[in-house]
């Protein structure tokens, strides 16, 4: 469980091929402090940490994860927002965030707001949808919501997220991870009867 506050940024140093998995090696402050088995949130994507080096650790990713999100776009020397597991007692100061990537959206406009930046994002899924002031996970940043249509949204970034994740990397037409919010999950599927 996550909280969609990035803790740090790492650098991919390595990306190797193992059939059809996919061995991502991260360059981070945090290798130092991980352990083998421990979760953390790449791009809003929950892997393992399978082997820690000097100053780099090492996750794996398999094919259904690679298909489902953008890690499969990575190149090295990549930015990847990072997040550990929230330790239970911890203050939740995003939302609830499972590491599980419901799918990608695509950029299709950044708009500078006087000190901020307004991104929106559309994709191509219906089973899911944002609500206004509602949360929404992209690449692992917990953000609100502040204008949803149908398969589309935007997001208000300001200074400190935007030097402090990858969102100063993305462009239009880049392509970043969703997760919806796990609250609004749950009532969309109470709402819909079972066929």
């Amino acid at each position: 469980m996550f909280t969609g506050i990035i803790e740090t940024l790492g650098e991919v140093a390595k990306l190797t091929k193992d059939g059809e998995n996919l061995h991502i090696e991260i360059k981070s402050p945090l290798a130092s402090e991980l352990k083998i088995d421990q979760s953390v949130s790449h791009n809003g994507v929950c892997l393992t940490v399978v082997e820690i080096k000097d100053d780099a650790y090492v996750v794996t990713a398999i094919q259904e994860t690679l298909e489902k999100t953008n890690l499969n776009t990575l190149k090295n020397n990549a930015l990847v927002n990072l997040e550990r597991a929230m330790k239970l007692g911890d203050r939740l100061d995003g939302h609830i965030v499972q590491g599980h990537v419901d799918g990608v959206a695509e950029c299709i406009n950044i708009k500078e707001a006087d000190g901020s930046w307004v991104y929106t994002f559309q994709y191509s899924y219906s089973e899911f949808s944002t609500v206004e002031k509602g949360s929404i996970t992209v690449n692992g940043v917990s953000l609100t919501v502040v204008d949803s249509k149908k398969s589309q949204f935007s997001v208000a970034i300001i200074p400190y997220t935007y030097e402090h994740t990858n969102f100063k990397e993305i462009k239009v037409g880049d392509k970043v991870n969703l997760e919806f919010d796990i609250i609004g999950k749950y009532v969309k599927n109470l709402m819909q009867p079972y066929s």
